[in-house]
C-alpha cells in the first residue's frame, strides 16, 4: 500500500550520505524530529534525475530552508557509494543523499517499481514529499515517465 499523508514514516535500514561519509539510519529516526524534504528517484546519473531533478533541489536548497526546512533528502535505490559520488559530481553538498540499495525504504513506502525491462531492476518511483516530525503532511507522486509534481518548485510553493 502506497504511503499517504497524515500517515508516519516507516522504518528501513538505509544509508546516508553527508559530507562524503556513509552511515546506516533508520528512516523512522532519520525524519522524526524536525521538517524535511525528501524527494526520491528512479537513479542516480539517469538523465531526467541528473539533469533535472536533483539540480532543482541543489538550486532552491537555500529557498527551501529558509521555509523552515532541516533537511532535504535525495533519494534513490543506489548503494552508498554511487550516491556520494553523485551528490559530489551535482554541487549537492546542501542535501543528504539517501542510499536504498536494498529497495527497502522504497518498498516500505508503497513506491518502489520493476525497472527489469530498462535494465534497471527495483526502482524508486518518482516523488517528493515533506514530512513533519515523523508525518507525511504533503505528497506529489509523478506518472511513468513524468516530471512536473515532484520538482524542487512545486515543493517551495506548498511549504
Amino acid at each position: 500500500m502506497t504511503i499517504q499523508v497524515n500517515d508516519a514514516v516507516p522504518s528501513a535500514k538505509v544509508k546516508v550520505v553527508v559530507g562524503g561519509e556513509a552511515s546506516e539510519a533508520d528512516t523512522a529516526e532519520l525524519f522524526a524530529n524536525g521538517k524535511s524534504v525528501v524527494f526520491g528517484l528512479p537513479g542516480a546519473f539517469t538523465p531526467t534525475c541528473s539533469q533535472a531533478h536533483l539540480p532543482g533541489f541543489v538550486v532552491k536548497a537555500d529557498d527551501i530552508k529558509a521555509k523552515g526546512v532541516d533537511r532535504i533528502v535525495c533519494m534513490s535505490v543506489n548503494d552508498a557509494f554511487v550516491m556520494g559520488a553523485w551528490g559530489k559530481a551535482s554541487n549537492a553538498e546542501a542535501l543528504t543523499m539517501l542510499a536504498d540499495g536494498n529497495c527497502d525504504f522504497s518498498r516500505a513506502l508503497g513506491l518502489d517499481f520493476d525497472g527489469s525491462g530498462f535494465g534497471m531492476g527495483q526502482r524508486c518511483k518518482r516523488f517528493a514529499a515533506i514530512i513533519d516530525n515523523g508525518t507525511v503532511t504533503h505528497l506529489f507522486i509523478e506518472g511513468p515517465g513524468e516530471f512536473e509534481v515532484s520538482s524542487a518548485e512545486n515543493v517551495l510553493e506548498n511549504l
